[in-house]
């Protein structure tokens, strides 16, 4: 009995000056741009490259993820994603109203920003705001070596059929030991986090990254016959936690941050 309130007391310690060094947890908006041409594609790049970012960059906004799904080269629904990271929730509304006042913004997204209505840039744009977890509370850029048109970066969702099993498994990654098995099998993980506003509630993403294709099916390969995981994955308490699980493989444009 005693030894057990000794590994109590020790493990309450543990917990609470992890959570005190802890870092403030970020934010990261993830906007989507829908389109279905070659143009409104090249339309986008542009804008991105040569006035979005740049814009975003004076902003003290770094390291901007830009991604296109594999999927997209027979989709009908075709789609970009920008990745940012944020430290406040403020800076959703503020980082707008500030590079609208931008002239070289102004000027370089010109093009973008004045199409027609008859001519959009894209067919539907829509953006997602994302709690980091509390156990990866910030942006980890990942440590990739191969050739950057090969590397693989995968988007997961989870949604749950309920706020209350939605934050059982949110429960899952963080306490219940995913995120730290996804570091320990070298998983690359960029972010991980709650959704806070977006089209489909409740919900949380990650994202991972891997060197290639082959690269990316050994790791979850290793990962479904890991120990750790079937123990987990076992638990009576996590089940039934997800409803839908989407995965979206995509590659990082060529002016991505990385």
């Amino acid at each position: 009995m005693i030894k057990i309130s000794f590994l109590l007391i020790a493990n309450i310690v543990f917990l609470s000056f992890i959570s005190k060094a802890q870092k403030p947890r970020e934010f990261y908006q993830v906007t989507v741009y829908h389109f279905n041409s070659p143009e409104q594609e090249n339309s986008i790049d542009i804008y991105l490259k040569e006035a979005y970012m740049p814009a975003l960059r004076k902003k003290g906004i770094k390291n901007i993820g830009v991604f296109k799904p594999l999927a997209n080269d027979t989709a009908v629904n075709k789609r970009i994603y920008i990745v940012i990271a944020l430290k406040t929730l403020h800076q959703i509304i503020d980082i707008p109203e500030q590079i609208s006042k931008d002239k070289q913004f102004l000027q370089t997204g010109k093009e973008y920003l004045d199409a027609v209505y008859n001519n959009p840039p894209y067919t539907r744009m829509e953006n997602i705001i994302i709690k980091a977890f509390q156990l990866a509370p910030v942006m980890n850029l990942p440590k990739l070596s191969g050739p950057k048109p090969e590397r693989i970066y995968e988007l997961r969702s989870y949604e749950g059929p309920t706020e209350k099993l939605y934050k059982n498994k949110v429960r899952m990654f963080n306490q219940g030991g995913e995120i730290s098995l996804f570091s320990r099998l070298k998983f690359n993980a960029i972010f991980y986090g709650e959704v806070i506003a977006g089209s489909r509630m409740p919900n949380l993403m990650y994202m991972t990254s891997f060197e290639n294709k082959d690269d990316r099916d050994a790791h979850w390969k290793t990962f479904s016959a890991d120990p750790e995981w079937k123990k987990i994955s076992a638990l009576p308490e996590y089940q039934n936690n997800v409803s839908r699980n989407e995965t979206i493989l995509m590659h990082a444009a060529d002016y991505s941050d990385y």
